[in-house]
């Protein structure tokens, strides 16, 4: 074929592109993905507006639980009520009953109305004095019973207040409400601004909060956490003890030396599906093997902990098998390859590669263990307990509240002071789950090695 004979084109006929212009389908495609980042921003933005919201709502219903108004009083330790025979002798002091108390609590109150800058007309010291929480002749006998050479001697002694009277304080209680409230007058509430005026009123940080038992629905200001974090810091050591060696041991097991065949199989899909079994079945679970079956105490943090373990197993074996497998084989075949036995190359190379996995999940693991409510409400730990459990190993087998259990409790109780209380322990929770998944980040930083 010759030139002549070849067709001509015209310049206007051939396709003309430019990398510098979009064609249309090059702008489609850009704003499809500019909508999926703003899909994605907004999303983010929803969840931190909703992380936002909840922690306003805690903090501000919360935080009053950490101040606790206090009421200081004159207190004369008379000899005559406390030690009849002037012996000091502990078994003696003891027997005097907290009604034994009370009147020292009113003397000091009358010496107060003597003042003529504190005191109502028409007012009775006696009506002043319930002012006072029920837990204050408590309070005092305890003092008494730890410092028994002070009977005779004028204390100084911080009372605490009612909780109408703390709730005067916080906003929660007003003059008009206490004209339709049986537990606290509009005249006390006056007589508190004039103890506040006069210094014998104060508010101040609770350490109670966080030391004290917890307290009948009658005595809401004197109610803490100390019996739950203690509680929970037991079922915790369990949890650690038994769910860490077993579920790193059988991740071991299943990854590096387990054959692949059905049974192993079968025991990978059961493991991934005792992961999504709601928590409330392993309560059932517990109750019926551990105390129904084994017989132990209920609301004991060793019950607790075993059935927390269960429920934990699940995550650490996911967890570390996830671990082990990102360790690339050439650290196993090079192990193998200068001599190395299949124990030896698990345990002195890739178990050490995979140890920041393991600790990040092992602690994920109890973070979501101390955060778990129904399993322990089946054990019975929902009871009120008031005494504190002992030193390890009895400890494990004394009755115990747990943190969120104790949430619970408080939630279920009509007084507006144990609301306050629910939302403060939420709060001691929450810092308690920050901490610990503080520690999983810099544990893994610390460990973490590059290959």
């Amino acid at each position: 074929m010759t030139d002549a004979s070849m067709p001509e084109t015209s310049p206007s006929s051939k396709h003309t592109s430019s990398l510098l212009q979009q064609d249309v389908r090059t702008k489609k495609r850009n704003a499809s993905e500019a909508r999926f980042k703003a899909y994605g921003a907004i999303a983010i933005g929803i969840a931190i507006l909703a992380l936002v919201a909840l922690m306003t709502s805690i903090l501000a219903n919360g935080s009053s639980a950490f101040r606790q108004t206090f009421i200081s009083l004159d207190v004369y330790l008379d000899p005559a009520k406390l030690d009849k025979d002037g012996t000091r002798d502990p078994e003696a002091i003891a027997k005097v009953s907290t009604f034994g108390y009370a009147p020292l609590i009113k003397a000091a109150f009358d010496k107060e109305f003597e003042k003529p800058e504190i005191g109502l007309e028409g007012m009775k010291s006696s009506e002043a004095a319930k002012m006072i929480s029920k837990e204050g002749p408590a309070e005092l006998r305890r003092y008494v019973l730890e410092n028994p050479d002070m009977i005779g001697e004028t204390v100084r002694f911080d009372f605490l207040a009612g909780g109408r009277i703390d709730g005067y304080f916080k906003g929660r209680v007003t003059m008009e409400s206490a004209e339709r409230d049986k537990n606290v007058s509009p005249e006390q509430l006056q007589l508190a601004d004039q103890l506040k005026a006069a210094g014998l009123l104060k508010t101040k940080f609770n350490w109670g909060f966080l030391t004290r038992a917890d307290a009948s629905e009658n005595r809401p200001e004197a109610a803490g956490l100390g019996v739950a974090i203690l509680g929970s810091f037991y079922m915790m050591i369990v949890v650690l003890v038994l769910a860490l060696p077993i579920g790193v041991a059988a991740s071991i097991y299943l990854e590096e030396f387990a054959p692949k065949n059905w049974f192993t199989d079968i025991i990978e899909v059961n493991i991934s599906n005792l992961a999504a079994v709601p928590s409330i079945v392993f309560g059932i679970l517990g109750l019926a093997i551990f105390i129904n079956f084994a017989h132990l105490p209920q609301s004991a943090p060793i019950v607790g902990g075993l059935v927390l373990t269960l429920m934990t197993l699940p995550t650490i074996i996911i967890a570390t098998r996830a671990s082990l497998k990102a360790v690339p084989p050439s650290i196993r075949d090079a192990a193998l390859g200068i001599g190395a036995s299949k124990m030896q190359s698990v345990f002195h190379h890739v178990l050490p590669l995979a140890a920041p996995g393991i600790l990040t999940g092992t602690i994920i693991g109890l973070a979501q263990a101390l955060g778990e409510t129904a399993p322990l409400l089946l054990i019975g730990m929902v009871a009120f307990v008031r005494d504190f459990p002992s030193a390890p190993p009895e400890g494990f087998f004394d009755p115990a509240a747990a943190l969120p259990v104790q949430v619970y409790n408080w939630t279920q109780r009509s007084d507006p002071a144990f609301v306050e209380r629910a939302s403060g322990a939420i709060i001691v929770l929450l810092v308690f789950l920050l901490i610990m998944n503080a520690i999983a980040i810099i544990l893994r930083r610390r460990f973490e090695r590059r290959w």
